[in-house]
Parts: structure tokens; sequence; C-alpha cells
């Protein structure tokens, strides 16, 4: 994998001839659309030649610019970690040392460096097994994870808190003292109850909307830094 020579923050500034895709026979207008953005996206052409998965690596590595979790040596999880973009930033950030475990209910390609199971992270036995597997409890639980949308903005948001919610409740139960918790969510606010519980639980929680984040897109961050589990065991 090639190394990043600037800041990720500096990809989308790059200027590309323009590529026009047409509707073919086989092609729905919704596909040539969709074809376009990725052919026309830095951020797609940036991953390819650094070997990313996805453009979603970019995301991660926007985040950790700012709040500076990622780092040498730390136990990595990342929930739904397919196609692997996240987990392979986490590797790198991890410098040789450390543990990376990507849990997916999809096969994953395996990523040099990181431990990559294809399980339901909701099952009984998952926390246990990750804990075995990171030798330990987790520094760092994150997760990309969206529920598939249908183009109602309040459903699209209400599942994809469902999903926040259920990687909030694992994250309780593998992440170390001082822990640190991100997720995918909506915009159009968490719901009251669960919010409320992760500021009680961390030290310290922000939302934030990284530069890789397609402009327009409701998508941001939850990040929730210094988890107290002390608070939780009480």
């Amino acid at each position: 994998m090639a190394r990043l020579t600037k800041s990720a923050k500096e990809v989308r500034g790059r200027k590309s001839l323009a590529v026009r895709v047409k509707t073919a026979k086989s092609r729905s207008k919704s596909s040539a659309k969709w074809l376009q953005r990725q052919l026309n996206d830095p951020y797609v052409a940036e991953a390819h030649r650094l070997g990313f998965r996805s453009r979603a690596a970019f995301k991660l590595i926007q985040l950790d610019e700012k709040f500076h979790f990622l780092g040498k040596g730390k136990r990595i999880v990342d929930l739904g970690c397919a196609p692997g973009g996240w987990t392979q930033v986490a590797v790198m950030r991890n410098k040789g040392q450390g543990k990376v475990v990507g849990v997916d209910i999809l096969e994953t390609e395996p990523v040099l460096g990181a431990t990559l199971i294809q399980q339901d992270f909701t099952e009984p036995e998952a926390a246990d097994r990750l804990k075995e597997l990171l030798d330990g409890e987790a520094d760092i639980v994150m997760s990309d994870m969206a529920a598939n949308t249908i183009g109602h903005q309040q459903t699209d948001h209400l599942r994809t808190i469902a999903l926040v919610e259920i990687a909030y409740d694992f994250a309780k139960d593998v992440l170390a003292e001082g822990g640190i918790f991100i997720a995918k969510v909506f915009k159009g606010g968490m719901e009251a109850t669960l919010l409320n519980d992760v500021k009680k639980n961390f030290e310290k929680v922000v939302h934030a909307k990284p530069d890789a984040s397609r402009q327009g897109s409701p998508e941001e961050y939850l990040v929730a830094l210094g988890f107290r589990k002390s608070k939780v065991n009480s």
C-alpha cells in the first residue's frame, strides 16, 4: 500500500478531466449517475492509487487527524468491516503493533496485519470472542455501518440509529477504561436517551463530518472519547 504524502483533506481540491457516462440499454439513469459520480470522485481515485479498498478510508483518516485516537499498539475492533478500508487504516496507524480485529456478517478479503471474522457481532458469544482475539479489552470500537436506505430520511435515520444502539451496547461490553467509540449516524439528532447515556459514560462526546463525506450526504460521525467503564459497572 502506498503511503499518504499529503493530508487527506487536500484530496477533494484536486482537479481532473470530468468523465461523462451515457445511459445504455443495460444501465438505468440512476446507475449511470452513480457511475459518473464514482469516476469523477477524487477520493475514489486516491483510494485506488493508495491501495485502499474504499473511499471511506479517508473518512477515518480525517477523523483521526482531528481527534488523534489511532496510534501505535492499539487494540481496535472494526464493526461491519467489509470491504476493509477502515481496517486497512487502523493497521497502518498501528505500525506493526497492537491488534486489529474486523467483524462482518459478510465475507471480507484478508487484510494483512488484521484478523477478520465472519460473524454477527450481536450474537451472545461475539464479545467474548473479540476479547480473546484482542488479548484483552479494546481501546477503540469503530463502526462505519449504515442501514440500507430507502430514500425516506426519517426512516433511514431511525434504522441507522438502531444500528448505533447495537454497536454502542457492544462497545460498552468490550471497551477498556478510557476507550473510544466511533459510529456513523445520520443528521437529525440521536435519540435523546441514547445520547444522554453515551455522554454519561464518556468524558467527551462530539459529532463530526469529515470532508471525505459526500457533499449533500446526511451522514456524520459520533466520536465518544474517554470511556468511563467504572460508571457502566457501578
